[in-house]
């Protein structure tokens, strides 16, 4: 198992490089995470959701995703409250303080999951989440060591040296651990080094010295890594490079942005620009394209993109003749009206759309999830993708469908064939389709390869380098 001192500091990419290396070695293998808190969701075999990040650790492992490989997902909605995904099903909603309460009670679901894992595989990587000396977490954990002690799972601890102070990280987690917890760590991985290492041959000898710890290796800051999706927002601050006489796409960074991962393969592209506008500031004039992003809390984003006044910049681009696409949450917005008369993200509401498409979503506990294939009839190209929704959207504008699916509409296009909207993720993965709406909107010569061969293609790169600068046999011994 894969701890670390705190978040972000590199384990889903790691067990991703991990499971890619072990399986080049021979070996079956299976990712699992008990418990992950991500809008970033993906479809597995089951038809149920997990996080996106054990999604891609398995493609990593080269087997099809399972609802069992993180059998706890929570999707935030609110600063204090989140969606529960249970083994790949809605179980219901919770604040953070009564979640607490829950947690045991979805222990034993955790367990059984791990258990179908184990029998599936030769190894099994687990990720923990955030930090497990979050003493003011501890008693109520299943993430970390409340994962770990009870079914005696050895754990790596990592930590990340880019962000600095790495070894009063990883020291202080030693000092604030019980001694149960301590023994079930077997040593310690540094990432993303940068430099000459033998420059940390002291800090390595401080670390082992104090905790007993042995070291497992250091792996150096990596540049394939930048081609992996990654799970959590905090990237988008840093855009593309600047690209001049390309395209130039603008997303707003709402509130509750899930699935960004769907502009990965844009931001690829050699001749685009994509740039994710923080709030506070103005959506800039020269875009090409506007993507309005999916959410996991339509209304209240909606709301968010009126208040930061972005509602008036997206109607004027549109006016001027530019070009909007909403995906998912982002296409409801679009529209004349989103109702939620159930109450799924709150109390009952209701709020004004867009009104850029003639259509209305009704919110649903009926969640839509699974992978869709089709074609859009305007650009001449087919589409794979996947959704995951509730809200069922009807209108007038269905009649111009942007996205077709076996006679099912998954989008709509405006009649000037500006403004679009579908319900399907993942849709620019596939080079043909991306490349048709990249021409639609000026581009000619985009890339030919579809986007999942640069990420399988990264993954490769990612574990060639933990082959070389992590002890994978030491590691393999730990597990055993």
């Amino acid at each position: 198992m894969l701890q670390g001192t705190g978040s972000d500091v590199g384990k889903s990419v790691l067990v991703a490089g991990l499971c890619r290396a072990f399986h080049h070695r021979g070996l079956t293998v299976r990712p699992f995470k008990p418990q992950n808190m991500s809008n970033n969701a993906a479809v597995a075999k089951e038809g149920g959701e997990i996080g996106r990040a054990q999604w891609l650790q398995a493609q990593a492992s080269c087997v099809d995703p399972s609802v069992h490989m993180n059998p706890v997902l929570l999707k935030p909605e609110s600063d204090t409250g989140a969606q529960i995904v249970l083994q790949g099903q809605v179980y219901g909603r919770a604040e953070a303080r009564t979640y607490q309460e829950r947690k045991q009670e979805l222990f034993a679901r955790v367990v059984e999951s791990f258990d179908h894992m184990k029998a599936e595989a030769d190894l099994v990587l687990v990720e923990g989440a955030g930090s497990p000396a979050e003493v003011n977490l501890r008693a109520t954990d299943i993430a970390n060591m409340g994962f770990a002690l009870p079914t005696q799972t050895p754990v790596a601890l990592v930590g990340d040296i880019n962000r600095g102070g790495v070894i009063a990280a990883i020291v202080g987690t030693h000092a604030l651990l019980p001694p149960e917890e301590r023994a079930l760590i077997k040593g310690v991985i540094i990432n993303q080094f940068r430099g000459d290492v033998r420059l940390f041959d002291g800090g390595l000898k401080t670390i082992t010295d104090v905790t007993g710890w042995q070291n497992f290796g250091v792996v150096p800051f990596l540049s394939c890594v930048r081609d992996l999706p990654a799970e959590d927002a905090v990237v988008l601050e840093s855009a593309s490079e600047k690209r001049e006489g390309g395209l130039r796409i603008v997303v707003p960074m709402l509130s509750r942005i899930a699935n960004f991962d769907d502009l990965d393969p844009l931001r690829a592209e050699p001749n685009v620009e994509v740039v994710f506008v923080r709030p506070g500031t103005p959506l800039p004039r020269d875009a090409d394209l506007i993507v309005l992003p999916g959410t996991k809390a339509t209304i209240a984003d909606l709301r968010f993109l009126k208040a930061e006044g972005w509602d008036t910049d997206i109607i004027a681009h549109v006016r001027t003749g530019g070009h909007v696409l909403g995906i998912c949450g982002g296409y409801q917005m679009l529209g004349q009206k989103v109702f939620d008369p159930e109450g799924i993200e709150g109390a009952p509401d209701e709020e004004a759309g867009l009104g850029l498409l003639d259509v209305e979503t009704v919110l649903c506990r009926a969640k839509e999830v699974r992978d869709v294939a089709g074609h859009a009839p305007d650009l001449g190209a087919e589409v794979t993708g996947y959704e995951i929704h509730t809200g069922r959207t009807s209108g007038p504008a269905l009649d111009r469908a942007f996205i077709l699916s076996g006679g099912e509409r998954l989008g709509v296009v405006s009649q000037q064939g500006r403004v679009m909207g579908t319900y399907v993720h993942g849709l620019f993965d596939k080079a043909a389709f991306r490349n048709a709406f990249l021409a639609r909107l000026g581009l000619a010569n985009g890339m030919m390869e579809d986007h999942h061969h640069r990420v399988d293609r990264a993954l490769d790169e990612l574990a060639e380098a933990l082959e070389k600068h992590l002890d994978l046999d030491a590691l393999y011994a730990a597990s055993r």
